[in-house]
């Protein structure tokens, strides 16, 4: 099959089509553990397609259907396996005062435990606001709570552990008014989780702080790996879609990352590329290539209109599966050209795969 737009026509494989176009229309399937809004691009349902990691949109209109383990699509087997992720058992224990375990906590994939420690954002008012994002929403429908502590975190990371087998864990923030962006505070939680977790792996992420110490710091605090998320490398996309935080130079980003690289190692930093904010395919994955050069995975996740964003309020489409399916397998190429594998990370995003297409693509 060839597709192309904008520049460039390349053949993309029948499976990877299949699996893009899954990730972007959803599965019919009432998913035990779910995601419905928060932090980043994802609102979704876990299950574990083929025995990996993904997080897939719960849609009742979706053409796709479980029957029997299998995904189909109609009267035709697409040849996927699919399994949706269990409760896990620390969602049925709550704090001394009362704060359930989920609401400080969620499992992502069947052994991702995923935290955003300061549930508001700097940049959450309208006119700054990412276009793509909920943060503040799960914090007002009751979901979640405001600031989750260190000790909290360190206990629910130790129940996650013990009961559900947990086998990594991603702290992600919210940008914080200090030049730290939020670093000083995923320092402290890091810190208590690996001590009663010693050996837990844990990404942080965070914007690129004002003063890169930060970025040694979190190594030191006991991060394995660290997201330093940029969304997109054009800097009219930039404006357009994410206003307050393009304020923060892409040339700011690229020190951040040479430090992130220098101080973790390369392939233990990553960053988000948004696929469907308006970028030739062409240029994006050419972006991506550079990311991967300078010891950067790049993971690649599907823009989809979450309920309460300002673009599902405005009503931009998601991008089409053959778009996501070309970027995803130029992106793959080049990971796998640098010998790049985001399993090698050990805590992420990059690890966990869920969000993305790229471990379908061998990415």
């Amino acid at each position: 099959m060839s597709v192309g737009t904008g520049k460039t026509a390349t053949a993309v494989d029948v499976r990877i089509m299949t699996r893009a176009d899954l990730a972007l229309r959803g599965i019919a399937l009432d998913a035990p553990v779910r995601r419905p809004d928060g932090a980043g691009p994802s609102d979704d349902g876990h299950v574990l397609v083929a025995g990996a990691n993904a997080a897939l949109p719960t849609n009742p209109d979706s053409p796709y259907r479980v029957r029997d383990g299998r995904v189909w699509l109609g009267d035709e087997d697409t040849g996927l396996a699919l399994t949706p992720v269990r409760r896990p058992r620390f969602y049925d224990l709550a704090t001394a005062d009362g704060i359930p375990y989920e609401h400080i906590a969620r499992l992502h994939g069947a052994d991702v435990l995923a935290t955003t420690v300061v549930q508001t954002c700097v940049r959450y008012a309208e006119a700054d606001r990412c276009r793509f994002c909920t943060i503040e929403e799960s914090l007002r429908s009751g979901a979640t709570v405001a600031a989750k502590t260190p000790a909290q975190l360190a206990e629910v990371a130790e129940a996650a552990v013990r009961l559900d087998g947990v086998k990594q864990m991603v702290m992600t923030t919210g940008t914080t008014t200090g030049p730290d962006r939020g670093a000083r505070n995923l320092v402290r939680c890091v810190r208590a989780v690996r001590q009663a977790v010693p050996g837990l792996p844990v990404q942080v992420q965070c914007e690129p702080p004002g003063d890169l110490s930060w970025i040694r710091a979190l190594h030191d605090a006991g991060a394995a790996a660290i997201g330093i998320h940029v969304e997109s490398l054009d800097d009219e996309v930039r404006r357009r879609w994410m206003p307050g935080k393009s304020t923060v130079p892409l040339a700011e980003y690229d020190r951040a990352w040479d430090e992130a690289v220098r101080v973790f190692g390369p392939n233990r930093v990553s960053t988000y590329l948004l696929v469907g904010l308006g970028e030739d395919p062409g240029e994006l994955i050419e972006g991506a290539g550079r990311l991967i050069d300078r010891g950067v995975y790049p993971f690649v996740v599907p823009f989809r209109p979450m309920a309460g964003t300002l673009a599902a309020r405005d009503g931009i489409p998601a991008p089409s599966a053959r778009y996501l399916a070309q970027v995803t397998e130029g992106v793959a190429a080049k990971l796998r050209a640098g010998g790049m594998n985001g399993a090698d990370q050990r805590a992420g995003c990059a690890a966990c795969g869920a969000c993305s297409v790229l471990k379908s693509a061998g990415g």
